[in-house]
């Protein structure tokens, strides 16, 4: 996103970064450290996914994987002793291969941001992390997870350990007896990160008892506050959030882009629809949020129930293109039609958005649905793309194409490390408003290859 200005040739010469991505000079090492099963994996991976989607790339070298390529079979807990000596080894050498890859991602591959997932409990690890980091000329930033709430560990255990590769031969009630030991031979030797004193010069932030206090030191640049204030807004209880466009709008019905019109007769069923279907789902303390168009305010109005409107979830401003239709585009601005169809995501329509400004634009209602519990989100095709692609981990080339049809409700319900999405359709007849990317998206290709994808229309 950003200023614009400068005409599309200078744009189209360097490689397009977005806004977030300009605030990192040197990369930086994201450092996890803590006692197994306190939520290091699901923090990385969830974190990794917000700053892919904010346009940051990132990745996850989980240690883990590193270990279990080395070791190919794990017999138990006595691997993870601190006086076994062959093991420790292996383990040091698995570190070292590990940030081998973290070093060609973030200087050979144009990554921006690695996540160390690993216990790296001891200042011993710690200090072998921050030499290498030194000398590559990475910034670090740990995140140390502190939890001695035993629900949430044996939670935690018996919700993701109990399916490790680890595991796989092993019974039940042995898993978590086994698990116990390993995180007493990692308690042994654990140093946490002390503000005070031995650690008073280091970027890092604690988070205590999975959210209830943090603790912050040194937070170095922008995106490391980023960091810090995503981290603050994320919870781990159970929730739905459910996502749906309007109902059916008569520009809809037309084939006309953006606007302010009403819903269509199809538009208006619809509502109804999604009452019955709210209704039925049964959910406690339900917040609806809408934007602030005729179409969505329209659409929970049908529903009887108390929503909010943003301003933030408003369609994709089409600039020049407001109101037409895709043909009318095409006959008007051939040249443009094409620009966006050789790079969706980029392509910023005349005096309007691109999808990557819309990413910028939508990222407070991800932080606020992070913070909530269950939520429907009434919105508009392209803005739900931009939160599907959040929740689904798709990327910048994926995201404009997604598909978001009409009547149709996506239920997203956190699972392990990731979300599990199901589409619902309510069974009302509405228009399809998907145009899928052209073969041929050359400035001189022919008004029926331009069109070739267009959907169908009253």
């Amino acid at each position: 996103g950003g200023g614009g200005g400068g005409g599309r040739c200078k744009m189209l010469l360097q490689p397009r970064k977005a806004w977030a991505s300009h605030m990192t000079n040197s990369p930086t090492l994201i450092v996890m450290v803590g006692l197994p099963a306190r939520g290091k994996t699901y923090v990385s991976k969830k974190l990794t996914r917000y700053l892919n989607w904010i346009g940051v790339p990132t990745k996850v070298f989980n240690l883990g994987q590193y270990r279990r390529e080395a070791v190919k079979s794990y017999k138990s807990y006595e691997f993870f002793r601190h006086d076994n000596e062959e093991a420790m080894k292996i383990r040091e050498d698995c570190a070292i291969a590990a940030l081998q890859d973290v070093k060609t991602y973030l200087t050979d591959e144009h990554g921006q941001i690695a996540v160390f997932d690993a216990t790296n409990t001891t200042r011993q690890r710690r200090n072998l992390i921050l030499n290498f980091a030194s000398d590559n000329t990475f910034k670090v930033f740990f995140v140390e997870s502190v939890c001695d709430d035993p629900e949430v560990i044996a939670a935690n255990i018996k919700e993701v350990k109990v399916s490790s590769p680890d595991y796989a031969e092993v019974a039940q009630d042995q898993i978590m007896d086994d698990f116990l030991k390993r995180i007493e031979c990692y308690q042994v030797t654990y140093e946490q990160l002390d503000p005070d004193d031995y650690d008073k010069d280091l970027s890092f932030i604690k988070v205590i008892n999975v959210g209830r206090r943090f603790l912050v030191n040194r937070v170095q640049d922008y995106i490391q506050s980023k960091i810090v204030y995503y981290l603050m807004n994320i919870h781990v209880h159970p929730r739905t959030i459910y996502l749906s466009r309007h109902g059916e709008s008569e520009y809809n019905s037309c084939g006309r882009l953006g606007g302010d019109s009403g819903l269509s007769p199809h538009g208006k069923q619809y509502g109804e629809a999604l009452r019955e279907f709210v209704e039925e789902q049964k959910i406690p303390d339900l917040k609806v949020w809408t934007s602030q168009l005729k179409r969505t305010i329209q659409t929970a109005e049908a529903l009887g129930v108390p929503y909010e409107q943003w301003k933030i979830l408003n369609e994709i401003d089409a600039g020049v293109c407001e109101e037409l239709t895709y043909s009318e585009i095409h006959d008007k601005y051939p040249d443009e039609f094409a620009l966006r169809d050789q790079d969706k995501y980029h392509y910023r329509y005349p005096g309007g958005e691109s999808y990557q400004d819309l990413v910028q634009r939508v990222e407070p209602v991800i932080m606020e649905l992070e913070r909530q519990g269950n939520v429907l989100v009434i919105a508009h095709q392209a803005v739900m793309r931009c939160l599907v692609a959040y929740f689904m981990d798709k990327g910048a080339d994926e995201l404009p194409y997604l598909k978001c049809p009409l009547h149709t409700v996506m239920k997203l319900t956190p699972v392990a490390y990731g979300c599990k999405m199901e589409s619902i359709y309510l069974n009302v007849e509405a228009v399809s408003t998907h145009r899928d990317r052209p073969m041929n998206v050359s400035l001189s290709r022919t008004r029926e290859e331009a069109l070739s994808t267009v959907p169908h229309h009253k």
